[in-house]
């Protein structure tokens, strides 16, 4: 196996976790930001208020798109079967 394969199946592998990751991820930033401003104008510094709207947003966000994630998962599994004879 060549150098540039295996740079290419990290980068591959690196750029799928980077988008399979992105909306769970964006969601939860996103909540967490909106939480924080929320707590700060209202001066309520209670930690664990944050939890529970981040919590259902990225239960939300998983069940919106986790067939999508799953889709990509699988398209990149079978990329990776399918190239084996080649890899070897």
């Amino acid at each position: 196996m060549q150098e540039t394969t295996i740079v290419e199946l990290i980068t591959a592998a690196l750029w799928t976790a980077a988008q399979i990751s992105a909306p769970i991820l964006l969601t939860a930033v996103a909540v967490g930001v909106f939480m924080g401003l929320l707590q700060s104008v209202t001066q309520i510094q209670e930690q664990t208020l944050a939890f529970v709207p981040k919590f259902a947003a990225v239960g939300l966000a998983i069940a919106l798109a986790g067939n999508w994630m799953l889709q990509k998962m699988t398209d990149f599994t079978l990329e990776l079967v399918a190239r084996i004879p080649e890899l070897i």
